[in-house]
Order: C-alpha cells, then sequence, then structure tokens
C-alpha cells in the first residue's frame, strides 16, 4: 500500500453492483473502488467526485481503500488522515437493540397469536413462524458477515437475490441487524427499497393474521367437528 492518501476522480460508476473506477490525479491507470470502502459517507458517489483513498493490490488489480467522498463526509467521524490509522478497519457497531425491538414488536405479537391460536388446530406447526424468524435471521446475518468478507477480499460475492430471498422467508431481522452492525448494504438505495419491501410485506401479512384470523380459525375448527 502507497504511504499516504491519493485522490482521484471517479469516471465510472455502477450503482446497482457497488464498484467503479477512479481515474487517479497523477494519470496512473484506472482504480477500482468498491461501496464498501468507501467510509463515513453521506450519500452514495456519482460521477465525478474527488476520492481520496489509500490503494493495495489484489489479484493483480489496483484497488481503492479507506476511501472518502470530498465534501460528502460525515464530518462527526473523526479520522486521522495518517496511513497507519486510516488503514485500520471501521469497528463494527453496537447490537442495535432498541431499533431492533421496536422493529419485531408486531412479527412477535403475530407470532405469539399464532402460535397460541393454532396450537389446538395444528400443534405441530404452531410454533412455526417463530422458528422462521430466529432461524433464518442467525442465516442472513451470517451471510451478510460473509457477503462483507469476501466483498473486503475481492472474492466471490453472495448475490442480492439470495440475500432478499432469505429475508423474504423470515431472516430479514437478522438482515436489518447485520446492516447496523456491520455497516453493509446500507448506504445502497435501490437494495434499501428492495429490503424494506420484504419488511413491509412481512407486516401486512401479520396485520392481516390479527384481523380476520378469529374467523378463519372458526371455520376450520367448525369443519373438523
Amino acid at each position: 500500500m502507497k504511504s499516504g492518501l491519493v485522490s482521484g476522480k471517479l469516471i465510472k460508476w455502477k450503482d446497482e453492483k457497488g464498484f467503479g473506477f477512479i481515474q487517479p490525479a497523477d494519470g496512473s491507470l484506472d482504480v477500482f473502488l468498491h461501496i464498501s470502502e468507501i467510509k463515513d459517507a453521506t450519500r452514495l458517489p456519482v460521477l465525478n467526485d474527488t476520492i481520496y483513498y489509500n490503494t493495495v493490490t489484489k489479484n493483480g488489480k489496483v484497488c481503492a481503500i479507506n476511501a472518502f467522498i470530498l465534501g460528502a463526509r460525515d464530518k462527526s467521524t473523526k479520522n486521522s488522515l495518517n496511513p497507519k490509522t486510516s488503514s485500520k478497519s471501521v469497528p463494527k457497531q453496537a447490537f442495535p437493540l432498541v431499533s431492533t425491538l421496536c422493529l419485531s414488536i408486531l412479527p412477535l405479537i403475530g407470532s405469539g397469536h399464532f402460535a397460541w391460536r393454532v396450537a389446538s388446530i395444528f400443534p405441530v406447526f404452531n410454533l412455526l413462524p417463530i422458528i422462521l424468524y430466529i432461524g433464518m435471521s442467525l442465516i442472513t446475518f451470517n451471510l451478510y458477515a460473509a457477503d462483507k468478507y469476501q466483498a473486503n477480499h475481492g472474492k466471490w460475492r453472495t448475490s442480492e437475490i439470495t440475500l432478499h430471498s432469505f429475508e423474504f422467508l423470515g431472516g430479514w431481522l437478522g438482515g436489518f441487524i447485520a446492516q447496523k452492525m456491520l455497516r453493509h448494504k446500507n448506504i445502497k438505495k435501490s437494495y434499501q427499497i428492495e429490503f424494506w419491501l420484504v419488511v413491509i410485506i412481512h407486516y401486512i401479512f401479520w396485520i392481516v393474521w390479527l384481523i380476520f384470523s378469529e374467523a378463519y380459525l372458526k371455520q376450520i375448527a367448525s369443519i373438523r367437528l
């Protein structure tokens, strides 16, 4: 890695894939930039942004690391421009306890109500929502962690379709926690729209369940009798 920060202009950026290329100010070869290496940004990068960064060679390709966007850096974050400190990885965030509890209130109420009301009719399946939420959340969190590791090391990435699929199957809460703790997939606008759409679908399901389940379960009970 070079001994200090260098600058360049962003000449290519693929927002849907989260990477682009910087044209260095010294006229050297273009440098690969992945969104995970942009630190403390207040927005997504756009063409012609001035980027400050360090470089490292990965698999024969010159890549930018510890980058920030000139004019779009969070002023509340105090990072030294000394390469010895700027090259350190950003520490993981604390567990987002309050926001996680707030976000999980409706699913918890819905899952509890499902377990209570379905126990007498389908005792084998009454805990299925709770099991899915816990199991899929653990899997999704680990998928996020693996994807961030792969991104930082230039390896094959986990597709966004895969991540959203596990979120849809109940792992969205684990995805939310991973976004907050790992700072992964939390900036890309298109990904966030799709993520919150999954959350809304789950919320709608539980709202519909809580409103209409009693009548539906009574019909099932009468048929069984």
